[in-house]
């Protein structure tokens, strides 16, 4: 026992000494957070808007007005003429067109019928579903506070279950919690063993008392108690600058983050076990898990969106096991057990990951 915590202190040494390591394992994950958090975010915010109010009454003057009012929109333009919508596409002041018909109000007032068209610039698909939803919620609205007790009109109500105020980082920070601590973790456990093969030292390793499975576990003791003030620096980030709820339990969040956090380690091990060069393994263990983990994992694009095929390819990428239950428990408050598949899941991966760590450790200096 003497031994191991010798060399789970010299591996403290090696990363505590090593400045531009503890930057990037400790500065990266705050970096990364604020970013998607703040800087990457699906959330519309003064998107330019022209209008064509050819009836310029009451009822109209009112939509406009809420529309103004609202962070969504800025108006950067009245247009006086239908002609005049095409050419504030093309020259690039707009990405919505708010359209009224001809005696807005009047037709409303004595038919009930009225005609407001929305033009929006579709070249990003996603953007103009979401500042389309967000300009005809405010019509909407408008009808059912002002409207309504006037005009026969029929309102549809929207509830968003979790997510009411449709917070990007609701999304993001999920998934920027499994890439964070998959990259971290596996970057820096993947040149844990090729680095004493570049010094020369494996040969001390091998020739003490200690047992392979020893030394691999050694390795990754200094990286996991790294990784746990990493999670909780992500988790308070979350909650205190993002503001991010933790609805479902605390214990369970943690226990299959630390959970992951071993299986990410495992898996750094093992490329350090299979390359010869630190560079080798940074770049496998970089550039190698990062699109995997970015793609497939559901942090950008929804695995039922996928080809059946990168469906069943995904299953093997262990961030998106632990994306979905961080969603549960984060977000959608779930109980333990609604999260047990993922729980077996990165529990098989782990082992089978140190198993092979352990096989594929050379024992002998080639």
């Amino acid at each position: 026992m003497k031994q191991f915590l010798s060399f789970i202190r010299k591996e403290f040494y090696h990363i505590l000494r090593d400045r531009r390591t503890m930057m990037i394992l400790l500065a990266m994950p705050i970096v990364q957070v604020v970013l998607f958090g703040f800087a990457i975010t699906t959330e519309v915010k003064n998107t330019a808007i022209a209008v064509f109010d050819p009836s310029k009454d009451v009822s109209t003057r009112q939509i406009i007005e809420r529309l103004q009012a609202s962070e969504y929109f800025t108006l950067v333009e009245e247009l006086h003429n239908p002609a005049d919508i095409q050419r504030v596409f093309q020259e690039g002041k707009i990405s919505l067109a708010v359209v009224f018909s001809e005696n807005f109000h009047a037709n409303m007032l004595h038919t009930g019928e009225n005609a407001i068209q929305l033009i929006a610039d579709a070249t990003d698909p996603n953007q103009a579903v979401i500042f389309t939803n967000y300009a005809s919620n405010i019509i909407n609205q408008w009808y059912m506070e002002t409207a309504n007790s006037q005009f026969p009109t029929v309102n549809c109500q929207i509830k968003m279950l979790y997510n009411p105020q449709m917070k990007s980082a609701y999304n993001f920070v999920p998934g920027v919690m499994g890439l964070i601590l998959m990259l971290i973790c596996a970057m820096m456990t993947s040149v844990s063993i090729v680095r004493e093969k570049e010094r020369g030292t494996m040969e001390i390793l091998l020739a003490s008392p200690m047992k392979p499975i020893y030394i691999i576990v050694s390795k990754m003791v200094p990286y996991f108690a790294l990784s746990i003030i990493n999670l909780a620096t992500i988790l308070l980030l979350s909650v205190f600058v993002l503001d991010v709820p933790i609805v479902g339990n605390l214990l369970a969040l943690a226990s299959i983050s630390l959970l992951f956090i071993l299986t990410a380690l495992s898996l750094g091990l093992l490329i350090s076990n299979v390359v010869d060069t630190q560079v080798a393994a940074i770049l496998i263990s970089g550039l190698g898990l990062m699109m995997p983990t970015m793609l497939l994992s559901g942090l950008i694009f929804p695995v039922e969106s996928m080809p059946r095929i990168l469906q069943w390819i995904s299953t093997i990428v262990p961030a998106r096991w632990y994306i979905d239950a961080i969603r549960k428990l984060m977000i959608q408050g779930v109980d333990v057990v609604f999260v047990a598949k993922e729980f077996a899941v990165l529990s098989v991966m782990t082992l089978l990951l140190l198993a092979v760590s352990l096989k594929k450790f050379n024992i002998r200096i080639k």
